[in-house]
């Protein structure tokens, strides 16, 4: 240690002596113990068709010539210093300068670097009611095509702490060429593989922490046996106060051939759960345990007396009482119950006339006890919740429900439809479903990724493919445990490949009237194959035809759109049905909203100026909801409040008096932002709005938002 010390400290440049000190105290001070990898450098995205501009952080392509001419030159990040006709001088973090042309370069973000998004619109559809005008709809879907990691630092300027569940399916970094990191793909060949993955993945998990509702939300990843013992160590450490189960789920029946190994069938579900969340009991078929009893068509009515732990008197005195019984022609009824008796002689209390006493006795002889006492058991004679069995004199069972037995009779699962000779009530249980959290091993039908994931994915899509697509009623049925009882439920996939998760919270929707709304993020990659045969063509990233390929552009709003139409990527029809717990034609769609957004990237200066209001008008609108009118330009009257939207937004504080006087008039009306400099200002206005108003300061809180998320 002390010679890494002096080596460190021989470093002439200064400022590389204290960015390499800073991180060697992480690794040797701030990861003794639990998951330790290298953290690699910050990673950067690449922006084509940005303008370079003096100042501009760009990267360096390998340009006409190479076998990929859109590849990456190794050089990393370098800052425009001079732009001329056709090249620029640029100088690096060491001070190393270069003149490169114009044409090899493209703008560049790193991570850390504070970036300002806006959003710009791409299209959406409607069919769920709230159009522009219209103020009784859904809310929007959304669909953002962006680097994922700036997207969710966008969204924590609408949602932190507000999301209910997050689910992902990141890469696997199964050796292929399935993932970038800092723009070039990470294979076999690369050593550095896994340490670049736990890097990757953990910059993001600390952003969706922030995201989550800190009281109740879940996190749910789904990884395979390449990495899921570096991730459940990397939850531990970024979730240390969740309650983290994995599930193990077949995804292939028959198994994908591994050689020299067994065929793989199965993949892994990690459930962080945050707070006070918890699976809900839900009415499963066999299939989810076939162990269990799944359909229970009676009430179980549980035996009075005690047995299991400490069934004995001498435990619990006050629960030793007799309750006596009458028998009649009908069978037998209750009289009366006893009071608790102490000592000795209980064989010499009288029972009434025409009654046998009914003594808590085990089947030994040994002196028992109830399991309630005497008041409750009057109580529950009274309400028809005590039974009893075939008369044996003295020796005849007596039974009770349980509280949760008595629940589903108090909330009609068990409709009353008599009563007992004895007054215990006569249920009907013939539509009743057992309901129950299953264990932690899923094999159903329904979860095989071929039939419920690729191969429904292309009815969609007939005329395009995208391979590993997820099985549609997995990605259902692991959120339904969560958010069942959350029929406003906010969902996040920030790796959301073809869009089955928004597809899911649709059907969710579907099957309970549900206003559940989705936040998908994907980026427009192109596939290996696509790209190939762009490069042939000329093409580069950034152009028309590239980006018409790439899988936000090409799967994902394509999916979403077909799936709430009914209308498949080709114009017709969807064919077939959804199948298990809602079967309906696919052709019918969903009555459901979306819309599609682009994230870019702004400047801090014109925000604050308010002269690119249009590109943070759908992050308001998001903030507020993602529901009914958006408010896009900045009106003549400096104030905006559409009938048909849920917010509104002050853009000239002289015009506060209309402007609080319309918010007094809407009940409906969950958020106003006010667009001034001044705190105090601020301050003086929404203390004259409703409390219960939620309020946001533009531009002050939209740039330190994103001002607060620079790496430290």
């Amino acid at each position: 240690m002390a010679h890494i010390d002096n080596l460190i400290n021989s470093i002439k440049d200064p400022q590389l002596r204290v960015a390499l000190r800073a991180e060697y105290e992480k690794v040797t001070k701030g990861r003794r113990l639990g998951l330790v990898f290298d953290r690699h450098l910050p990673e950067s995205v690449v922006l084509p068709g940005f303008t370079i501009r003096e100042g501009e952080k760009v990267q360096i392509l390998l340009g006409d010539g190479s076998e990929d001419p859109t590849e990456l030159d190794g050089s990393g990040v370098w800052t425009v210093t001079k732009v001329g006709a056709k090249s620029a001088q640029l100088r690096d973090k060491n001070g190393e300068c270069r003149e490169v042309p114009t044409a090899q370069l493209v703008t560049a973000r790193e991570f850390g670097d504070p970036i300002y998004p806006g959003l710009v619109s791409t299209g959406r559809v409607v069919r769920g009611g709230g159009a522009d005008g219209d103020d009784g709809g859904k809310p929007f879907h959304t669909v953002i095509n962006s680097e994922n990691y700036h997207a969710l630092e966008a969204l924590l300027f609408a949602y932190e702490g507000q999301v209910d569940a997050i689910y992902i399916d990141p890469p696997y970094n199964t050796g292929a060429r399935d993932w970038k990191y800092n723009n070039d793909y990470v294979d076999d060949a690369d050593p550095y593989r896994h340490s670049k993955w736990l890097s990757f993945i953990e910059r993001r998990l600390i952003l969706a922490k922030r995201l989550l509702n800190p009281k109740d939300s879940v996190l749910i990843v789904t990884i395979d046996e390449k990495e899921y013992l570096r991730l459940g160590l990397l939850l531990e450490q970024v979730f240390a106060n969740a309650r983290i189960t994995m599930v193990t789920s077949s995804i292939n029946a028959g198994g994908s051939t591994r050689t020299g190994t067994f065929a793989r069938s199965a993949e892994y579900l990690f459930f962080v759960q945050v707070g006070a969340s918890h699976p809900a009991a839900l009415p499963l078929d066999e299939e989810w345990n076939p162990v269990k009893t799944v359909n229970k068509q009676d009430l179980y009515w549980n035996r009075l007396i005690r047995s299991g732990t400490q069934p004995f008197r001498t435990t619990h005195p006050n629960l030793f009482y007799p309750v006596f019984i009458r028998n009649t022609a009908d069978g037998p009824v209750f009289d009366s119950v006893g009071q608790p008796f102490y000592g000795e002689g209980w064989r010499n209390v009288a029972a009434p006339p025409g009654c046998a006493a009914v003594w808590p006795i085990r089947q030994d002889g040994r002196e028992g006890r109830w399991q309630i006492s005497a008041e409750a058991l009057r109580e529950l004679i009274a309400l028809g919740y005590a039974r009893i069995g075939t008369w044996k004199d003295a020796a005849t069972s007596l039974s009770y429900l349980k509280q949760g037995e008595r629940k589903k009779v108090d909330d009609g699962l068990f409709p009353v439809t008599g009563h007992r000779a004895d007054g215990s009530v006569i249920t009907d249980g013939s539509g009743y479903r057992a309901r129950y959290v299953p264990n932690d091993i899923w094999r159903l039908t329904s979860h095989d990724a071929g039939n419920s994931g690729s191969r429904l994915l292309a009815r969609f899509l007939p005329d395009r493919t995208f391979p590993f697509a997820k099985a549609l009623y997995a990605v259902e049925d692991a959120l339904r445990f969560f958010v069942i009882k959350k029929t406003n439920a906010l969902i996040l996939d920030f790796f959301a490949g073809s869009g089955t998760t928004a597809h899911a919270v649709m059907r969710l929707n579907r099957q309970d009237g549900g206003k559940r709304r989705s936040i998908c993020v994907t980026n427009n990659e192109v596939g290996a194959a696509e790209r190939a045969a762009l490069l042939a063509q000329g093409l580069k990233p950034g152009d028309e035809a590239w980006e018409a390929l790439g899988i936000c552009d090409y799967i994902t709003k394509p999916r979403i759109h077909a799936a709430i139409t009914g209308t498949t990527s080709t114009g017709e029809p969807v064919k077939g049905d959804y199948r298990f717990i809602d079967e309906f034609p696919m052709a019918d769609g969903f009555e459901e909203n979306a819309e599609f957004f682009t994230l870019t990237y702004e400047d801090p200066a014109l925000v604050t100026l308010g002269r690119r209001f249009e590109a943070i008008a759908p992050l308001l609108w998001l903030r507020a909801g993602a529901t009914g009118e958006r408010i896009d330009r900045i009106p003549d009257e400096g104030w905006a409040m559409p009938p048909a939207g849920v917010y509104g937004v002050l853009f000239d504080t002289n015009a506060w008096g209309p402007f609080v006087a319309a918010a007094a008039l809407r009940d409906d009306l969950v958020h106003a932002f006010i667009v001034t400099d001044s705190l105090v200002e601020y301050q003086q206005i929404i203390a004259k709005l409703d409390p219960a108003l939620k309020t946001t300061r533009l531009y002050a809180d939209y740039v330190r938002s994103f001002e607060i998320n620079i790496r430290a």
